[in-house]
């Protein structure tokens, strides 16, 4: 049953899109995803002014997460700054309320650079997640699980340094 609804799920995201396809639509960057098991894909990326990582891409999170210690590194860099708190409720029932932070430069797969991407920021050492507050910068995308893979539209090739610099 799940099997089957998934299915429908995935039908209907390509019936969604079709139309952008059609319209001329401009997917120019696909990203290679790693299985991560039970579900779960990864892509490489890279913070400027924190450096490489591994994000989950999770498109039913609305933002894109990193924890207190990446945060910690990309304020001495001078690469991210306070937007707002975020109040939600977990899967447990408890509330949690988080800061936002807008990175300056967040990579996808080494090929698509997004500029000022909101992030949630959460305590101690967890993982770093790509939501859909960095996915939406990069719409209309596709995710496709086989192959498993992002399809990006509005990537830029250059960070924003790069971009200041000249």
């Amino acid at each position: 049953m799940i099997d089957k609804m998934l299915k429908i799920s995935v039908f209907s995201g390509f019936l969604l899109l079709a139309p952008l396809v059609a319209s001329g639509q401009n997917f120019d960057t696909t990203v290679s995803m790693q299985d991560g098991g039970a579900a779960t894909y990864y892509v490489s990326g890279e913070i400027e002014g924190f450096g490489p990582l591994d994000l989950m891409v999770d498109t039913g999170s609305g933002y894109m997460t990193i924890n207190e210690e990446m945060l910690a590194v990309l304020q001495r860099e001078g690469r991210a700054h306070y937007v707002k708190d975020l109040s939600g409720i977990l899967a447990n029932g408890a509330r949690m309320v988080v800061p936002v932070y807008a990175i300056s430069a967040v990579n996808i797969g080494g090929q698509c650079w997004l500029r000022d991407v909101e992030a949630a920021v959460f305590p101690g050492k967890t993982r770093s997640i790509l939501g859909l507050s960095a996915l939406s910068k990069a719409a209309p995308f596709i995710f496709s699980m086989d192959p498993p893979q992002l399809v990006l539209s509005n990537c830029s090739g250059v960070t924003k340094a790069t971009a200041t610099a000249g």
